[in-house]
């Protein structure tokens, strides 16, 4: 898929390599510490991402969470964007994204809902002034 290599070089070409440093030091669990030190590009860590099944053209949601954690909401955007332009993933499965970001959470995502009418609390309006 030529719309994900050209995500990935777009990325790439946004990422410095102070940039790099933070990104490798927000997902330094799931690269030890002899690998982070070979990673010296933007591309090579999308490579090692995708090696260790971190990344693929279908699943992007690794990398939402790192630049999301990571406070690069231009990367992020991007990723969104190529989701839902190339993917044509729908709002209610972006969502269902965005609530499963992280793998941690997962678990709570059954928990993660609105009140019904019976649980929300009706607040009297303020009084009148006089």
């Amino acid at each position: 898929m030529a719309e994900y290599g050209t995500l990935l070089q777009d990325l790439t070409n946004n990422i410095t390599l102070e940039d790099l440093e933070q990104l490798k030091s927000a997902c330094k669990e799931d690269i030890p510490s002899e690998k982070s030190e070979e990673i010296t590009t933007g591309s090579a860590w999308f490579s090692f991402l995708e090696s260790h099944n971190k990344l693929d053209k279908d699943n992007l949601s690794y990398i939402e969470h790192i630049f999301e954690i990571s406070r690069r909401p231009d990367l992020l955007t991007m990723v969104i964007d190529y989701r839902t332009r190339v993917l044509k993933i729908s709002e209610e499965d972006e969502l269902d994204t965005k609530l499963t970001r992280i793998p941690s959470a997962k678990k709570y995502k059954d928990i993660i809902r609105q009140p019904s009418e019976e649980e929300i609390i009706k607040l009297a309006p303020p009084p009148k002034k006089a």
